[in-house]
């Protein structure tokens, strides 16, 4: 930690707006700081840890105006406050701290940070308050992550994959590998040890099932990135088909809003809509595109290009059908894009509205985006098509993508020591081989291995200032 670091910071802990906010201060002269402005029953500084003290916030004056006998004092109130104590090192950032809840009026929030700073304080950097929490071991570094995920979270599986993380289920999975490449290694450098008597401590063909093992484990975590990242951001679906399959409608029930113009005019949607929306606990980033034909206008092509990009970015692709130009066939052709294997394809048939009767073919959905018939059952359709039952049991469920890095260096790394095993390495080289592996798991954590500066920066960079 650099002098900085010892400094006493504060920062508004609460967003503007609100009919109370909280002001968190943090460091060793914390509660000294706070007693310079705050009048209460005895001192902040002889309280103890977890209690509340009720008093004023005041602005002290050097002393009242000599030429004044109105007895006024000589102390201008800024608000009554509660101010909550936490005592080192059993706070948040293991500093001695304070939250100070005050009304939410932007003046008084301005007022007592500048009081603040004025009594020896400084205003907090960005995510400076989780840093300090992570070097002084409250939490680990993807636990500091998860803070900010659990800010940014906008639905149900998102809290709770950043609540998991936080929590450190996932740092226990890790640790626990960890662990396991740890005593490898000492079984190892054992035998270099004892190089001279020709002992084998780690049996090789032991020890290549174990590492099989910690390989298998990696890769399934490495392997849940895919649904982690898409929590995360948003599962992303396409919306796909002709000039006026009637996409634009569809993406305006599924918000309901009118969100994209909807006109008779094939090719009037040429550039991608993207817009949000929450289903049952997951969120959906919809992209209404062009529609896909032959054309000679370079704008509308020019649409259609980023069609074919939206659906390659996409994790669902609702392909959809005008029932009134899909004739009568019991089977649809197949799309003229490529679906991969971890996409999911839905096949829509909408406008039944003006095909009432109409059979579908096997597999195939049928809606009225005009009328919202058969909404319901494609909701359900692409909440099924996202997972979270591993997530909401607890699972261990990937969604950074530096971690998601560093697993797969860690898996290569494996692979190495593995193939190197199998050529009979000698023991010095397949130690250190192992020892990679041990690294790139570490970087994740942060613990077990020095994380360089600029990876520190570029994490808590991205943090809201109070946190």
């Amino acid at each position: 930690m650099t002098g900085a670091d010892h400094d006493t910071i504060v920062a508004p802990a609460t967003a503007p707006g609100g009919a109370i906010a909280v002001v968190r201060v943090s460091g060793a002269e914390a509660l000294a700081v706070c007693d310079r402005i705050f009048r209460g029953r005895g001192k902040l500084a002889d309280a103890a840890g977890y209690t509340v003290r009720y008093g004023r916030i005041v602005e002290p004056s050097a002393a009242a105006d000599p030429a004044s006998d109105s007895g006024a004092p000589a102390e201008r109130t800024i608000d009554d406050v509660l101010v909550t104590l936490f005592r080192a090192p059993h706070s948040y950032t293991g500093e001695d701290s304070a939250e100070i809840s005050c009304h939410g009026s932007q003046y008084i929030v301005s007022e007592l940070l500048r009081l603040l700073c004025r009594a020896g304080a400084r205003m907090a950097e960005p995510g400076e308050f989780t840093v300090r929490a992570y070097l002084n071991g409250k939490m680990d570094l993807s636990q500091a992550e998860a803070v900010a995920d659990l800010i940014a979270s906008s639905s149900r599986a998102a809290h709770t994959l950043a609540t998991t993380q936080l929590r450190g289920g996932y740092s226990a999975d890790l640790e626990a590998l960890r662990g396991r490449l740890l005593q490898l290694v000492s079984l190892l450098e054992l035998e270099l040890d004892f190089s001279e008597e020709e002992v084998e401590f780690a049996d090789r063909t032991q020890l290549r099932e174990t590492m099989e093992q910690i390989d298998a484990r990696i890769e399934a975590m490495r392997c849940s990135f895919t649904l982690g990242n898409a929590i995360k951001q948003g599962v992303a679906v396409a919306i796909v088909g002709a000039p006026n399959a009637g996409k634009s409608t569809l993406l305006n029930r599924l918000l309901n809003e009118e969100r994209a113009l909807v006109s008779e005019i094939a090719g009037t949607t040429r550039d991608v809509i993207e817009e949000r929306t929450n289903i049952d606990g997951v969120e959906f980033r919809f992209l209404d595109t062009a529609g896909i034909r032959t054309t000679e206008d370079r704008l509308e092509r020019m649409g259609i290009e980023r069609t074919l990009s939206s659906i390659a970015r996409a994790r669902i692709i609702i392909r959809l059908l005008d029932a009134t130009q899909a004739g009568d066939s019991d089977t649809v052709p197949a799309p003229d894009f490529e679906v991969r294997r971890d996409q999911r394809l839905l096949t829509v048939m909408n406008k039944l509205d003006r095909c009432p009767g109409r059979t579908l073919p096997e597999g195939v959905l049928g809606l009225s985006a005009k009328t919202g018939e058969g909404l319901d059952t494609l909701r359900c359709a692409l909440r099924a098509a996202v997972d979270t039952e591993a997530l909401y049991h607890g699972d261990t469920v990937v969604s950074n993508s530096r971690h998601a890095e560093a697993l797969t260096a860690a898996h290569d790394a494996l692979l190495r020591a593995l193939e190197g095993l199998h050529e009979g390495l000698p023991t010095d080289l397949l130690s250190e081989e192992i020892r990679q592996v041990i690294g790139h798991i570490g970087t994740i954590t942060g613990r077990g291995q020095i994380t360089p500066d600029e990876v520190l920066q570029n994490i808590f960079s991205k943090f809201c200032i109070g946190k």
